[in-house]
């Protein structure tokens, strides 16, 4: 097989891949625009208002990774049973999925609401800035109460939508998505400026839309799954017995707990990572949160070829098509890759315009601008780990991704990161492109698993 047909696929793969892949994309992008849109009117108010949510969204991110690989544990074998045409067996995960997210929420709640504040203090540095951190703690303290009641439908919303794509069922997730973002949007201009009459609430008003909002997506999803039990068959007398058999039960936990642990390890990474650059000062944050807000928009592409890889050769992993797994893992890889090579090229050229619309000061906005381009240059390596990582775990290969991903975290990126903060002058940028670069380590080794097949695996022929 010639390079370009190995690399490439004719037009009805493409159009089978984007009818996974868009509608993803879609809601990712749209939620994605409306908490950059969220972003810029907090950001509108004030720095430390911008900086304590800012702190307080990375400790939330650990819970929504949390729940994300826990429902991913599972979701390796609902994919696989949803190929093999077995709707108990996706019942059973989705019985599997809601008892572990719970556990988490329970989890989440407790830690957030004792050890919140202390939490937030660890990102507070800056000589001379004692007025600005004390400002950002209480920002960040008032925005994380009223977020803690939207974690519930935060975890029922990913437990029904996941099994739902599993299922092939992508657009109404989509759908509920554009709802919801919506609905942020307005609440966003009505309460975090008083418009319309309605109370200037600042950043308690952020919060508030950002809650309703998931009620609202949750409603939907819920609703919809219950009503359309013909076609999504698994939802029927899901509630009727908890039970779920003990093997699989077993073998679920067997290869989803390494993935669970790793969502944890590595949002706690990234948390820890933001950490290290915090000691750069209040600015860094600032700078930071601006540019990540801006790379999530553009980084939908490869995040939705990441969740189409899962998909798509899970469901042919379970039909044993072996051979046709590989062939569409590689070309599904390489689509990802080239086109974040251009979206990436498009987010650098573009890099200083977006901090503008921000009201802080020049020296967060300049920082802002040259993370933006740095993430611009990595966007192509960030999305042949991302493909990688996918392509691991959609055969079941959960402890490598968990070394691949969360153990190179913790052994390599965060020691590095933590090395240049403490013990060296070097100014944040430089210091966050080194930390990015060495990612490069990990495509190498990425490659050589994906190439070398240890993920061509069916986990439920045997169920």
């Amino acid at each position: 097989m010639s390079l370009r047909k190995k690399l490439f696929g004719d037009r009805a793969f493409y159009k089978m891949v984007l009818a996974v892949a868009v509608p993803i994309m879609i809601q990712n992008g749209i939620t994605n625009f409306v908490g950059l849109l969220d972003n810029i009117m907090v950001g509108r108010v004030g720095t430390e208002q911008m900086s304590g949510i800012a702190i307080v969204n990375q400790l939330l991110m650990v819970f929504n990774l949390s729940v994300f690989g826990a429902i991913s544990g599972a979701g390796i074998f609902g994919a696989q049973f949803y190929g093999c045409q077995d709707n108990k067996g996706v019942r059973h995960t989705f019985r599997f999925k809601l008892y572990i997210c719970l556990f988490i929420l329970l989890m989440g709640v407790f830690i957030l609401t004792f050890f919140g504040k202390n939490l937030i203090l660890m990102y507070l540095h800056g000589e001379g800035q004692e007025g600005s951190l004390t400002a950002a703690l209480g920002y960040g303290q008032e925005y994380l109460w009223i977020m803690l009641p939207g974690l519930l439908p935060f975890v029922l919303e990913q437990i029904y939508t996941s099994t739902l794509r599993e299922c092939g069922e992508t657009m109404l997730p989509m759908k509920a998505g554009i709802v919801a973002v919506l609905v942020n949007l307005v609440l966003n201009w009505l309460l975090i400026f008083g418009s319309l009459g309605f109370p200037k609430l600042g950043v308690a008003g952020a919060a508030i839309a950002t809650v309703v909002s998931r009620f609202v997506q949750a409603a939907i999803v819920v609703i919809w799954t219950h009503r359309h039990s013909e076609s999504m068959p698994f939802i029927t007398g899901v509630y009727k017995s908890g039970h779920i058999p003990g093997g699989l039960a077993g073998k679920i936990l067997l290869r989803g707990t390494p993935l669970m642990v790793n969502e944890i390890l590595w949002s706690a990474g990234m948390a820890t990572m933001m950490q290290c650059y915090s000691v750069r000062g209040l600015a860094a944050i600032a700078g930071l949160n601006i540019s990540t807000t801006i790379s999530n928009v553009f980084n939908v592409v490869f995040i939705a070829m990441g969740s189409a890889i899962s998909i798509i050769v899970g469901q042919l992993l379970g039909a044993g098509k072996m051979e046709e797994a590989k062939e569409t893992d590689t070309r599904l890889i390489a689509f990802s890759v080239f086109s974040c090579l251009g979206i990436g090229g498009v987010l650098f050229l573009s890099a200083p315009l977006f901090p503008m619309m921000y009201n802080t000061t020049e020296e967060v906005k300049a920082l802002a601008a040259v993370f933006i381009r740095i993430a611009a240059l990595c966007m192509p390596l960030a999305a042949f780990m991302h493909a990688s990582y996918f392509t691991l775990r959609s055969g079941g290969k959960t402890v490598i991704t968990f070394l691949f991903d969360s153990v190179f975290l913790w052994c390599v990126s965060i020691p590095l990161a933590y090395a240049l903060s403490r013990y060296t002058g070097l100014p944040i940028a430089p210091l966050y492109l080194c930390c990015q670069l060495v990612d490069i380590i990990k495509c190498v080794i990425g490659f050589i698993l994906v190439k070398k097949g240890v993920w061509i695996h069916n986990i439920v022929e045997k169920q």
